[in-house]
C-alpha cells in the first residue's frame, strides 16, 4: 500500500485560514508558501495526472434539482413549482426551463440525479459533499472544525508535484465567502500548504485586482530579497542539527520565484482575454469567474473552485423565495458552465479537464407555506462535464416527486472518487497521518461512478 504523510496538524483558524500567496509568508514568519511547495514535491500519481484539471462550481446553499437537472414536470403544482421542463440534446431527457444552453449541450454532460446522505444540515452537508465524509452537526460545539481535507486540498498535495510553471495546484475564484456554513474548502491535517489561493477579487468588476500578488506598501523587491537571505541565515543554523531541513533552500527559492514571477500574475489578468469571449460567458461573477478558471487550468493549476452562492431558498427573509432565487441564479450558472464547455473544446481542453457543479443537498420536493423549498439530502443532482468520459447520459432515477432514490443510489464518497479517478489519484489506497498521527485513508469506502468511465 502507498502511504503519504501529511504535514503537521494546524490550528483551524490560524495557518489553514491564511493565503499562502502573501509577501509575509516570505519573512521571518511561517512557512505557508514553502510548505506548499514541499507538498508539491511529495506529490505521488498517475502519469497521465499531469496533464488533468478540475473546475468545481460550488453552489453553496443547496440547489434545487427540481429547478435544475431533474424536474418533475408531471408532479402535483405543490411539488413541480413555478417553472417547466425543456428538453435536452438527448432524447427523453429535459432539465428546468431556465437551463437552456446546458440543455443543448447534454450530450457533451452526464447528470447524476441520485446523489444522497439522508442530511438536511447544512454543516453536515457542506463537510460530506466537499471532502467525502460526514461533517458535525450544525449544533455541534466543534461545528467549524474541519475533520477531513477537502478534495481540493488533497489534490494540491499529489498534484502539486508537476511543474506548473509556478502556477499554484489549489484556487478559489472570486472568494469563498457567502454562501450557508461555506467553511470547509481547507487542508485540516494536511498543514496550511495544501491550502487553496483564494483570489478574493470579483473578475467582474472593474476594479478587479489580485491582492495577494502585490507587495505590501513600502516593500520592495530588494526588501523582500533581503528577507530571504536573513531568513536562509537562520535556516542555516537549524539545518545543522536538522537534517530534514536541508532542501528548505530549494523551497524557499521556488516561494520567490512564486511571488516575484509573471506566470501567475498573468494566469489571472482576465484583461487579458478578447472582450467577445468574456461576453460569452457573460458579464457576471458566475461568468467571468469560469472564464478565469479556464485560464487557470490552462496555464497549470489542476484543481479550481468556482464559488457560487446563495442557494439557500427558503421564501423567507432574508433568503429568497424559490422563483426569485433561481430567475437570479440560474441563467447565469447555465451561461457559465455552457461557455465553459464550449470554450473548453475549442482549446482542446476537455478531454484533460473534468468539470462538475454540486451543492451540499438539494431542496425538498414539496414547496414550502412561504414559496421555498427547504433542505433535502435523500436525492440530489450533480453535474459533470469531461470530454475523456462517458457524456450524454444521466445516471440513476428519483421518484416521480423527486423525494427518494429509486434506482442507483450515489454516495458523497463515490462524487469524490469519480474526481481523483479522473486525476489518475487512487482514493482508497492512499493514507494521511490525521491530527493523532493515526493513518487515515483518503477514501475509505467510495467508488468511481462506473458509468462514467465505460
Amino acid at each position: 500500500m502507498f502511504k503519504v504523510f501529511g504535514a503537521g496538524a494546524r490550528d483551524c483558524d490560524g495557518l489553514t485560514r491564511r493565503n499562502f500567496l502573501q509577501a509575509g509568508a516570505l519573512g521571518l514568519g511561517g512557512l505557508t508558501l514553502a510548505d506548499l511547495l514541499r507538498l508539491r514535491a511529495r506529490g505521488a500519481t498517475d502519469r497521465k495526472a499531469r496533464e488533468r484539471s478540475v473546475i468545481l462550481f460550488w453552489l453553496s446553499g443547496g440547489p434545487g434539482h427540481m429547478e435544475t437537472w431533474d424536474p418533475k414536470p408531471e408532479a402535483p403544482s405543490g411539488f413541480r413549482g413555478p417553472f417547466g421542463a425543456i428538453p435536452t440534446s438527448l432524447p427523453g431527457v429535459r432539465f428546468g426551463e431556465l437551463m437552456p444552453e446546458q440543455a443543448k449541450r447534454m450530450d457533451r454532460l452526464a447528470v447524476v440525479r441520485t446523489v444522497n446522505h439522508g442530511s438536511g444540515d447544512h454543516t453536515k452537508g457542506n463537510h460530506w459533499m466537499l471532502t467525502g465524509f460526514e461533517g458535525p452537526a450544525f449544533n455541534a460545539p466543534d461545528n467549524t472544525i474541519q475533520r477531513r481535507p477537502a478534495i481540493g486540498s488533497a489534490v494540491a498535495q499529489f498534484l502539486g508535484g508537476k511543474q506548473t510553471g509556478g502556477m499554484p495546484p489549489y484556487v478559489a475564484v472570486p472568494n469563498l465567502r457567502g454562501g450557508t456554513d461555506n467553511i470547509f474548502h481547507y487542508a485540516a491535517y494536511l498543514g496550511g500548504g495544501a491550502n487553496p489561493f483564494v483570489v478574493e477579487s470579483d473578475p467582474n468588476e472593474a476594479k478587479y485586482q489580485v491582492k495577494n500578488l502585490t507587495l505590501p506598501g513600502g516593500v520592495t523587491l530588494g526588501r523582500l530579497e533581503d528577507r530571504r537571505r536573513v531568513r536562509e541565515a537562520m535556516d542555516q543554523l537549524r539545518r545543522e542539527s536538522d537534517p530534514r531541513l536541508r532542501d528548505i533552500d530549494a523551497y524557499y527559492g521556488q516561494a520567490f520565484d512564486m511571488l516575484t514571477g509573471k506566470s501567475v500574475a498573468n494566469a489571472l489578468d482576465i484583461a487579458l482575454e478578447d472582450p467577445k469571449l468574456r461576453d460569452r460567458y457573460g458579464r457576471h461573477t458566475f461568468g467571468q469567474s469560469a472564464l478565469l478558471a479556464r485560464r487557470l487550468v490552462e496555464a497549470g493549476t489542476p484543481f479550481v473552485t468556482v464559488n457560487c452562492v446563495p442557494w439557500d431558498h427558503h421564501g423567507t427573509a432574508p433568503q429568497m423565495k424559490t422563483e426569485e432565487g433561481a430567475n437570479k441564479l440560474i441563467p447565469p450558472l447555465d451561461r457559465a458552465i455552457a461557455a465553459l464547455v464550449d470554450d473548453l473544446i475549442d482549446r482542446g481542453l476537455y478531454d484533460s479537464t473534468l468539470v462538475v457543479a454540486m451543492g451540499e443537498f438539494g431542496r425538498t420536493p414539496r414547496m414550502n407555506k412561504d414559496a421555498g423549498r427547504d433542505h433535502w439530502g435523500n436525492t440530489f443532482s450533480v453535474l459533470f462535464g469531461c470530454g475523456t468520459m462517458k457524456m450524454g447520459q444521466v445516471i440513476g432515477k428519483s421518484s416521480a416527486r423527486g423525494e427518494h432514490v429509486v434506482d442507483r443510489p450515489i454516495s458523497p464518497q463515490d462524487v469524490a472518487c469519480t474526481i481523483y479517478q479522473h486525476l489518475g489519484i487512487d482514493a482508497r489506497s492512499i493514507t494521511f497521518e490525521d491530527r493523532a498521527g493515526r493513518p487515515t485513508y483518503l477514501i475509505d469506502n467510495g467508488e468511481p461512478i462506473r458509468e462514467l468511465f465505460g
